[in-house]
């Protein structure tokens, strides 16, 4: 990259680039039915397929499951399995009922394995019941602005009124993964638990992990009526796109092509972290004769992949009067993209310099011997 100088993160400024323009213009092809490129970011959607259109979305549904659940518990709580969990159709961790789980081993269950019987012991355990914890869901999908999803149960067994859309579902994904426990979970291609009375190991049934590079989740689906489902992340050089695809015949090859699409076009330019510019000041009638200036924001901008030309300029007081209080803005680094402005980052005061009180007589008297 021709001319890159440092780095910044907070503000999001997308410049010489239309994400709107470009996403109208992509030309890949997909086997779904519905399927979004998502760049939550900037929450822009690169490329879309039926986007809004109402469809099932099978084991995917476990994605709001489990951000309700870290939501309303602790890692360390446990839950006593219900009667009404044990021989839940389909995926299964063969729970018994009785037994006790930490929420932690139950999520690595639901999420890894795909477990219908700990859904259910994660909606009886904190929701009181299947249709409490469906509405504590459409609750959260309500506080994310969520207009066309609705859920009826906390697995994904086929129900008319449980759906979404593949933007919605994007969007709940992108969520989830701002919790840094989910992500970690998501992003584990196994993980085992093992006790003196028993041992399970749990198996990630999302093959993106191994058959993309940067892919750290999210969760796959399926059921004869919605089909293959999937929803897919990946993060490359601070940039984190959002796949999702639901029934896709070729669900492993969609989500490669779409992230292929995003890492190709995009990238993320940081200007500057924290404090990478630090100046010591003179201080004029000041307690200390010096003090500490820096930056503590940080910026980043998205641009079109390729060569840009990044310079910097720094504007900054040769010295300052006290007093001068911590924080106070004294100067400013700019950033420029191609001759372009793109960011500005204040340079504040990291001390307190207060000034300095006139000695007495008798002051001056006594500094003579010191």
């Amino acid at each position: 990259m021709k001319g890159f100088i440092r780095v910044i993160s907070g503000l999001i400024l997308v410049s010489v680039f239309s994400i709107t323009s470009f996403a109208a213009n992509t030309n890949i092809n997909v086997s779904a039915d519905s399927a979004v490129l998502y760049l939550p970011e900037t929450a822009e959607f690169l490329y879309s397929k039926n986007a809004d259109e109402l469809m099932p979305m099978a084991s995917t549904t476990k994605i709001m499951t489990a951000l309700v659940v870290l939501e309303n518990s602790e890692l360390d709580d446990l839950i006593v399995i219900p009667d009404e969990a044990v021989g839940v159709e389909g995926s299964s961790a063969y729970l018994k009922g009785g037994e006790r789980l930490t929420v932690e081993e139950m999520l690595y269950a639901l999420l890894l394995q795909s477990a219908n019987d700990v859904a259910t012991a994660f909606a009886y355990g904190i929701g009181g019941g299947i249709e409490q914890f469906a509405e504590m869901m459409n609750s959260k999908a309500e506080s994310l602005g969520l207009k066309n999803t609705h859920f009826t149960n906390p697995h994904g067994l086929d129900d008319k009124e449980h759906y979404t859309t593949a933007r919605e579902l994007a969007v709940i994904a992108a969520a989830a993964m701002n919790n840094e426990d989910f992500r970690k979970i998501v992003s584990s291609e196994r993980k085992s638990f093992i006790t003196k009375e028993r041992s399970r190991t749990y198996i990630n049934h999302n093959k993106l992990l191994r058959l993309y590079d940067g892919c750290i989740g999210v969760k796959t689906g399926f059921t004869k009526k919605s089909g293959r489902c999937l929803v897919g992340a990946a993060e490359r050089d601070g940039l984190l796109y959002i796949t999702v695809t639901l029934d896709a015949p070729n669900d492993w090859s969609d989500h490669e092509k779409m992230l292929d699409l995003g890492f190709d076009s995009l990238q993320k330019i940081n200007f500057c972290s924290s404090l990478d510019y630090c100046y010591n000041i003179p201080v004029i009638g000041g307690e200390k004769s010096s003090l500490r200036v820096g930056n503590v924001d940080c910026r980043s901008a998205i641009y079109q992949a390729g060569e840009v030309d990044i310079k910097e300029y720094v504007k900054l007081t040769k010295y300052l009067v006290a007093p001068v209080k911590k924080g106070e803005m004294l100067g400013e680094v700019i950033f420029t993209v191609d001759g372009a402005e793109s960011a500005r980052v204040p340079l504040v005061a990291l001390e307190t310099v207060k000034e300095q009180k006139e000695k007495g007589f008798l002051d001056r008297i006594l500094s003579i011997f010191k």
